[in-house]
């Protein structure tokens, strides 16, 4: 099977943030962080398409199959990132940043770590 170069759904994107946090888990598990218990049939048939798409793996040997992301957060991220800027911004990160720091949800913390890379990136000189 050819290695799914899709980047994932926003539901998709939820179960991957369950799977990051907690580690491997069965659908029930998943259901009840998501808060969707009601929705088992409907998770379980998410992460079958997420196994097909080679987001996550199943391990089988239990009752109860345990899913894991396939993928760590931080490579995810990185696609995500990497496409958003590429077909968003034409590849500029700046007007990446400028747009996130225009939204007006960076907090002072966020702001001084940023702030605390862009030196670093630029051997430590202000």
């Amino acid at each position: 099977m050819k290695r799914s170069t899709r980047r994932p759904t926003r539901a998709e994107l939820q179960i991957l943030r369950v799977l990051w946090t907690r580690g491997p888990c069965t659908v029930r598990e998943i259901a009840r962080d998501l808060g969707r218990e009601d929705s088992y049939t409907t998770v379980l048939k998410q992460l079958q398409i997420m196994t097909e798409r080679r987001f996550v793996w199943r391990d089988e040997s239990a009752r109860s199959h345990v899913y894991a992301a396939r993928t760590a957060a931080r490579a995810a991220e990185s696609q995500i990132v990497g496409d958003l800027l590429d077909r968003v911004f034409g590849g500029s990160a700046v007007k990446l940043m400028m747009c996130a720091l225009e939204t007006g949800r960076v907090s002072r913390e966020e702001l001084a770590e940023l702030r605390k890379l862009v030196d670093e990136h630029r051997g430590g000189n202000r």
